[in-house]
């Protein structure tokens, strides 16, 4: 029993530190990672996986399997706007080593028994390591959204100067894409990089808004294309649009600051009642069973009218802080 239980704890190390370098390896913005993989947003399509010729066979057929599904599209196309170096092969290996690991976690924490009750432990932790990774690349994308809205109108200043000086658009956004930081000159950098391998303008900025889906650089983006199509002053029409973008940005952030309250107080109160469970779960098992002292339908109904309270009062929150400008 010894030996098996040290087996199971260094299978349970290596897949924690699996999981963890595949995420810092994923995180990194290494560039001759990205120029690798500039093909992806350049067939028209920012979901359509890149096909490098140093790719395993088991990652090559796994690709080739889901790149023509629904599913594998949609993964695509958030690891793309997550600015996650990852394949959708790749994803889904993350998923099942989070599994895996954090499953073979709450088996450990559950006190290892073999029966019904070791079972539930692994699924708790196998459920939780099932949405990790997908809550990593949402928040990733938040976070990566947020920050580009606030520089569109350094991006704006910098790309009206740049005309008022003589530059073509083309100059401007490669300015751009040298003199902001990230994100968005990633970004400008990859849309100079496919016009400059013979991909149109309206082309490259569409790719551009399927990775960044920001009303307001859709808002950019429709004004360069008519501004191409029926001519006119592009530095006043970014001048103006500037205004108003940075006008909204400030509007946003007040009602961030005023909302603050509301979004904390949903997000704590629906993670607190599970977070309770799972840790009472863990700490004192016999008082979580004794929802089920009165037969499996009483217990399950409980918990299944726990759950429906707190998923729609979380969403009752956020709907209240959800204010358009």
């Amino acid at each position: 029993m010894t030996t098996f239980l040290w087996v199971v704890v260094g299978l349970l190390v290596i897949l924690v530190i699996a999981l963890i370098v595949g995420l810092v390896i994923s995180s990194g913005s290494e560039r001759a990672l990205v120029e690798k993989r500039l093909g992806q947003y350049i067939q028209g399509d920012a979901s359509e996986p890149a096909r490098n010729a140093d790719d395993s066979a088991l990652t090559a057929w796994v690709n080739k399997r889901v790149e023509k599904s629904s599913a594998g599209d949609r993964i695509a196309r958030s690891l793309a706007r997550a600015d996650l170096k990852l394949k959708v092969a790749e994803y889904f290996a993350l998923i099942v080593i989070s599994i895996i690991g954090i499953g073979l976690l709450g088996w450990v924490l559950g006190g290892m028994e073999f029966g019904p009750l070791g079972t539930v432990s692994f699924i708790i932790g196998g459920v939780v390591g099932f949405f990790l990774p997908g809550f990593y690349v949402r928040r990733q994308q938040a976070r990566r959204l947020l920050k580009f809205g606030d520089q569109l109108s350094d991006m704006l200043n910098l790309m009206v100067n740049g005309l008022r000086a003589g530059y073509s658009t083309m100059q401007a956004m490669e300015a751009v894409s040298k003199e902001l930081p990230s994100p968005i000159c990633d970004e400008f950098r990859r849309v100079v990089q496919e016009m400059q391998l013979g991909i149109s303008m309206q082309a490259a900025l569409e790719n551009l808004h399927r990775r960044i889906p920001s009303d307001d650089l859709d808002f950019v983006i429709t004004a360069m294309n008519v501004q191409r199509e029926v001519g006119g002053n592009l530095s006043e029409i970014l001048d103006t649009i500037s205004f108003t973008i940075r006008e909204r940005v400030r509007i946003k952030g007040e009602i961030r600051v005023l909302t603050a309250q509301v979004r904390t107080s949903g997000q704590a109160m629906s993670l607190i009642p599970i977070a309770l469970a799972i840790f009472l779960w863990f700490l004192n098992r016999d008082y979580m069973m004794s929802f089920f002292d009165r037969g499996p339908l009483c217990g399950f109904g409980a918990l299944g009218c726990a759950a429906a309270l707190i998923v729609s009062g979380y969403f009752i929150m956020m709907r209240i802080a959800d204010i358009e400008v």
